[in-house]
């Protein structure tokens, strides 16, 4: 039986939602990534950064599009021991500025993918998955990057049996 890891950025506080910002005390991507652990069983990482992003949600994005611009690298408050015993990784992000949060790219760099099966799942408002998967595959050139399901955030908290499907599809 494969052994799968399902991790994942996501944002708490104030978020866009249709045309309004509203304040959340949980991520969107980390309500998916919950809903696809309840599903699969598997363990549930966290990326965090060291660094806060402001609270602020336009200040956010302003800060998320420099970090891009630049290429950055957030540092991250832990990392994992080892990936060495999953075979499959669901990775999930919102979608900013087209692609995953720098952060993501912190994570992804730091570890070897080699042969690992990665399932994309991102949370946006309108975009999907924007350039990321081509992005994730640069960066994970000898893994098996998969585009999986991109979810409006503003559905995501209802949005349980809808990944339950998708993961049943990909059996």
């Amino acid at each position: 039986m494969a052994k799968i890891l399902i991790a994942y950025y996501s944002r708490r506080g104030q978020n866009y939602f249709s045309g309004t910002i509203k304040n959340i005390a949980e991520g969107n991507t980390e309500i998916v990534a919950k809903f696809i652990q309840k599903k699969t069983g598997g363990d549930l990482f966290r990326i965090d950064t060291v660094k806060t992003y402001p609270e602020d949600y336009t200040e956010c994005t302003e800060v998320a599009q420099v970090e891009l611009r630049e290429k950055a690298r957030p540092e991250l408050k832990r990392y994992l021991p080892s990936i060495d015993d999953y075979d499959i990784i669901f990775l999930g992000y919102p979608c900013w500025w087209g692609v995953e949060p720098m952060a993501v790219s912190t994570f992804l760099e730091h570890y070897d993918f080699s042969g690992k099966k990665i399932i994309l799942f991102t949370t946006h408002e309108g975009s999907g998955f924007g350039g990321s998967v081509g992005y994730t595959k640069k960066l994970c050139p000898t893994a098996n990057v998969i585009q999986g399901i991109a979810i409006h955030g503003s559905r995501a908290a209802s949005c349980e049996s809808e990944i339950a499907m998708w993961l049943d599809s990909l059996v």
